[in-house]
C-alpha cells in the first residue's frame, strides 16, 4: 500500500460542512490514498456523522479521529504537541492543508470557556490561531496551506446580513466590529442584553469571523518574512449559506424546522442547479470549494495561492476592517497575550 504523501487537518468534522469536507476527501480514491486524514471533533464517541462518512472510506485512506476541545486552550496545546511529535517521528506525513472549519454560534446567550473567554470568540478564532502557530513546524514547508473558512458576517456592509431576519448591524454603533480585542474576548462586545431580538450573539459571531479573516493577511505577512515558512499559503473561503446546525440556532422564519425541511433544503439544491455559486447551497457544494482551496493548484489558484479570498468559488475581497493593518497587528499581539504564547512554542520567527 502506498504511503500517504501529506496530511489534511480539518477541525469540526462532525458538523455539516466538516463531514462533507471529509466526504469529498474519501470520495476520491486517489485523494483518499494520497492524504492522511486528521479529523478533529469535540467528542470522539459522539461523532456519528463523521463516523458514517468514514465507514464508506476506501481501506487505503489512513486517518485519525482526534478529540479537540476548542473551548480549552490546554486541549489545543495537547493536540498540537501530539501532532508535532508524530510528524517529527515520521509516523504521519507533514500537513499539506490545515482547514479552520469548526464554528460556534449562540444568538441569544453568552457562554464563557474555562479559560474565561467568550465561547464564540475562542472556538471560532482564538483556538484556531493557537493551533496554527503551534503546528507550523509540522506543515509542509513547500506546499502547505492554511484555509480559513470565512463568512459574509465579517463585513458589516454586506447586504446578505439582512437575509432571513433583522439586520444585526443596522444601528450605527454596531457597524464597527473590532475596536479592541479584549471586548471580543470577554464578551462585553454585544452582550445578550444589548438586543431584545436575540441577535446579539450573531454580532459576536461576525466579530469572531472577522478575526479569522484578518489572519489571511496578517499570518501571511509573518510567514513571508520567515525563510523556513515563506512558501506556506494562507487563503480564505466563504462557503456561502448552508442549512447547517449553526444556522438552525437562529430564531427567524428562515430557520423554522418545518420551513427548513420542506422548503429551504429542497430550494438550496434547486438553486444550486441554476447557479453553482448561489447564496444558499448544499453543504457538499461548499465543501468542494473549501477543499479546492486546500489542494488545487490550477487557476484561479497557483502552487502558492497567498492572500486569496473566495466567495464560494468566485474570487472576492475581504471587508474593510479585515484590511486594516493596525487592527490586524493589534489582534495578533493580543492573541499572543490571551493564549500566553511563550518563546519556543512556535517556530515562527515573528511570533510576537
Amino acid at each position: 500500500m502506498m504511503a500517504p504523501e501529506g496530511s489534511i487537518l480539518v477541525t469540526g468534522t462532525n458538523g455539516t460542512l466538516g463531514f462533507n469536507i471529509v466526504s469529498q476527501i474519501v470520495g476520491d480514491a486517489d485523494r483518499a490514498t494520497k492524504y492522511y486524514g486528521l479529523y478533529t471533533v469535540r467528542n470522539v464517541n459522539g461523532a456519528a456523522h463523521l463516523n458514517a462518512v468514514l465507514q464508506k472510506a476506501p481501506k487505503t485512506h489512513k486517518h485519525d479521529v482526534i478529540a479537540l476541545q476548542l473551548d480549552r486552550l490546554q486541549s489545543v496545546r495537547e493536540v498540537a504537541a501530539d501532532i508535532n511529535k508524530r510528524v517529527a517521528s515520521g509516523e504521519i506525513p507533514p500537513i499539506r492543508a490545515l482547514i479552520w472549519n469548526a464554528g460556534f454560534q449562540e444568538p441569544s446567550t453568552l457562554t464563557l470557556t474555562e479559560d474565561g473567554y467568550d465561547m464564540t470568540f475562542q472556538a471560532n478564532y482564538l483556538s484556531h490561531w493557537l493551533l496554527t502557530v503551534l503546528i507550523l513546524q509540522s506543515m509542509d514547508k513547500e506546499h502547505g496551506r492554511v484555509v480559513i473558512v470565512g463568512s459574509w458576517t465579517h463585513d458589516t456592509g454586506d447586504e446578505r446580513n439582512k437575509m432571513g431576519g433583522p439586520d444585526y448591524y443596522s444601528e450605527e454603533k454596531w457597524k464597527t466590529l473590532f475596536t479592541d480585542t479584549q471586548s471580543l474576548a470577554d464578551g462585553s462586545y454585544s452582550p445578550p442584553a444589548s438586543d431584545k431580538n436575540g441577535m446579539a450573539g450573531m454580532r459576536r459571531y461576525g466579530a469572531a469571523k472577522l478575526c479569522e479573516v484578518m489572519m489571511i493577511n496578517e499570518l501571511q505577512e509573518r510567514l513571508d518574512k520567515d525563510p523556513e515558512l515563506s512558501n506556506i499559503s494562507v487563503i480564505g473561503v466563504d462557503p456561502r449559506g448552508m442549512m447547517t446546525q449553526l444556522m438552525r440556532r437562529r430564531s427567524s422564519w428562515l430557520t423554522n424546522p418545518l420551513v427548513v425541511s420542506l422548503i429551504m433544503v429542497p430550494l438550496t439544491y434547486l438553486w444550486s442547479l441554476l447557479d453553482s455559486n448561489s447564496i444558499l447551497r448544499p453543504p457538499s457544494r461548499s465543501a468542494y470549494d473549501v477543499l479546492r482551496g486546500a489542494l488545487v493548484s490550477t487557476p484561479p489558484f497557483s502552487e502558492r495561492p497567498k492572500r486569496l479570498y473566495f466567495d464560494g468559488h468566485k474570487p472576492a475581497s475581504v471587508g474593510e476592517e479585515a484590511r486594516d493593518t493596525a487592527k490586524t497587528k493589534a489582534l495578533w499581539q493580543d492573541s499572543v497575550k490571551l493564549t500566553n504564547l511563550k518563546e519556543g512554542e512556535t517556530i515562527l520567527k515573528t511570533w510576537n
